[in-house]
């Protein structure tokens, strides 16, 4: 039985991520951040598919709390018998929605320190429990090829993780390990409140940008996240592959 690690799996892309990765035959560990109950709610679907679930808590923006979580990792992986993560999502993530002339420092130093200081930092802490021929899959965003204002910072953040996906792809290889970024467009979920979800609005805005007609679903993303994990993408690395149903083509 292969393992792999979600970050921020609890809710949105990342429960579908983990859901769809047990499908595949992994077992999962998923990292949550403030809803144990609904970290553990992911647990029990992954478990009724039948794979084995692990749930740990994960600040991916405190990296001084990296080290404790490398513990109980390995306390993980020992319970589950696995010699070592086959798999790692760098998923985990929020946004901010500002002008750029509006954005300040922290906001800015936020979106780094959420999304391209944990693909950076936390993968090179995790690199001892990669297996040789695993698969890391960092979470990007439409955003870094189309501009919509009041995404700045989130957006450059994301296409620092852009960068370091080839970074990590050339100087990994030599393990076997393949990087790839996946970059999701507009979805249905909870992220920024839940607009293109909730907001009828925005939705349509959505909908008559994308080729496909409508926005995206969870779903759309976690299979394209358990393929990237499978043996079928063996020969794909460093990539940037974007699932946004054809946005602003």
């Amino acid at each position: 039985m292969t393992t792999a690690l979600v970050t921020g799996g609890s809710r949105g892309l990342g429960r579908d991520m983990a859901l769809r990765l047990a499908e595949a035959g992994h077992d999962v560990v998923l990292t949550y951040l403030g809803s144990h109950d609904r970290a553990q709610a992911v647990a029990r679907d992954i478990r009724a598919i039948g794979p084995r679930a692990v749930v740990l808590p994960l600040d991916v923006a405190d990296p001084v709390s990296y080290p404790a979580f490398v513990d109980a990792l390995r306390q993980a992986l020992d319970q589950l018998g696995a010699p070592g993560l086959d798999a790692l999502v760098n998923n985990a993530g929020t946004g901010v929605q500002a002008a750029y002339a509006d954005t300040d420092a922290q906001a800015f130093d936020q979106m780094i320190a959420i999304h391209l200081r944990p693909a950076f930092v936390l993968t090179q802490t995790l690199l001892a429990l990669l297996n040789d021929g695993a698969s890391v899959v960092n979470v990007s965003s439409g955003l870094t090829r189309f501009s919509l204002p009041g995404s700045a910072a989130y957006a450059v953040a994301k296409g620092g993780v852009e960068v370091l996906t080839r970074y990590q792809a050339r100087e990994l290889g030599a393990r076997g390990i393949r990087v790839n970024v996946l970059a999701p467009g507009a979805i249905e979920t909870d992220f920024r409140g839940g607009a293109v979800r909730d907001n009828p609005q925005v939705n349509s805005f959505v909908s008559a940008q994308t080729a496909l007609g409508r926005a995206g679903q969870p779903e759309d993303i976690g299979a394209v996240v358990a393929f990237l994990c499978s043996d079928g993408a063996r020969w794909i690395t460093g990539q940037r592959i974007e699932a946004s149903g054809g946005m602003f083509l």
